[in-house]
């Protein structure tokens, strides 16, 4: 279960005052993002000036990964316009808020394949949204930062590209731990209606770049991997 969040988040708006005082969280409880936002605070490669166009989108992206993994109800959505809003991963086939839903959520949508079983290194068939935050969390205990390394356009099409990484701390899927960086790029697309609410979302990026690393350390016995991970609560922690 998430932790609550004890005090005004810097870059994520939604979760600091009563915005979301009767939202259902997937988690139990509002997510806290301490610790990931030091791990931001100290690994960014860019410090945008306060009010300029790349600190709103970084911003508006982190509320948006948000609401993204953590909500469960289309009527507590306030980002997107739940009614209208589809995603597509790397130009596949746009999929709606339901569609998304069925696949198991944020991460089984984020990492979508199309290569065979056998040489998945993550298998949405195989995950739901509680299995997949567990494992990520246990793999990166301090966080999946995320950064605007630049953007192209500004609203109503907005388009960017992002940087994420973590350290690779806790096993993955019975590999152990490197304490490695990994990183993650790509390119992101919103579209905002009138209202400002987001209606599309497209992204691109190798998936490869943040499941290859996570497969190089040697194989652990079951019962190493269950001590790591019974080692901490990967719930009172967040990524993005």
């Amino acid at each position: 279960m998430a932790s609550p969040a004890t005090k005004q988040d810097p870059y994520r708006w939604l979760l600091n005052g009563d915005v979301e005082k009767n939202t259902t969280w997937r988690f139990g409880a509002p997510p806290n993002y301490e610790g990931v936002n030091k791990l931001f605070e100290e690994g960014r490669t860019k410090i945008w000036p306060p009010g300029s166009l790349e600190e709103e989108v970084q911003n508006l992206v982190k509320n948006w990964e948000l609401e993204n993994i953590n909500k469960v109800k289309p009527e507590d959505y306030k980002i997107m316009d739940p009614n209208k809003v589809t995603f597509s991963l790397n130009g596949r086939k746009p999929i709606t808020l339901e569609e998304k839903r069925k696949l198991g959520g944020g991460y089984n949508a984020a990492l979508q394949t199309s290569l065979p079983a056998e040489y998945r290194l993550y298998d949405p068939k195989h995950e739901t949204a509680e299995t997949s935050n567990k494992l990520f969390t246990t793999t990166f205990p301090r966080g999946f930062a995320l950064e605007i390394v630049q953007v192209y356009s500004g609203p109503p099409l907005i388009v960017y590209k992002f940087r994420h990484w973590a350290y690779m701390e806790g096993p993955y899927k019975g590999h152990a731990p490197t304490g490695e960086l990994v990183e993650l790029y790509g390119i992101g697309i919103f579209e905002l209606d009138e209202n400002k609410k987001i209606v599309k979302v497209e992204q691109f990026y190798d998936p490869a770049q943040l499941l290859g690393p996570l497969v190089k350390g040697p194989k652990m016995d079951d019962s190493a991997e269950e001590g790591k991970e019974l080692s901490s609560c990967p719930m009172l922690k967040n990524l993005g």
